[in-house]
């Protein structure tokens, strides 16, 4: 399955995050040549920090590598469909890919509830492919708020 290994390494992010009381989000952006160059999962807890979201995290890492903002050639993997904030980084980074696991019916930006990276208003439109093992990102988020409740 394409991006099979790199969402691993994104569930891994997501547990780490699960562990530590934070919503299991997690991430990781590739570059052209599928290197990992940045990596982030959810601190906003830790941090006490409302931006501190997973892909906000992995992209500002992986500009820091490059050394310049553009993400033109990139590609960002992440558990969750991102949210209108992190979708709207997305296009301010022109990252040229995002793949992601689980839908998100509440604040689903990437094709459920609002399609942000595709509105023909914004100029710069990354791929979009959602459901990249949906079902095991999807049961993390699950099990979290089952335990919170």
């Amino acid at each position: 399955m394409r991006w099979n290994g790199e969402m691993e390494r994104a569930l891994a992010l997501a547990r780490e995050a699960f562990e530590d009381g934070e919503v299991p989000v997690g991430a990781v952006v590739v570059d052209a040549e599928g290197q990992v160059i940045g990596k982030g999962r959810n601190l906003r807890e830790a941090h006490a920090d409302p931006l501190a979201h997973a892909e906000v995290k992995a992209m500002t890492e992986a500009a820091g590598t490059l050394g310049s903002w553009n993400l033109a050639d990139c590609t960002l993997i992440v558990t969750l469909e991102p949210c209108p904030m992190c979708a709207g980084a997305c296009l301010q980074t022109h990252i040229g890919r995002i793949v992601f696991g689980a839908w998100d019916a509440k604040l689903g930006a990437c094709g459920s509830i609002w399609d942000i990276p595709r509105d023909p208003h914004v100029g710069h439109v990354p791929e979009v492919f959602g459901g990249v093992r949906e079902e095991e990102c999807a049961r993390l988020l699950t099990d979290f708020f089952q335990r919170r409740r």
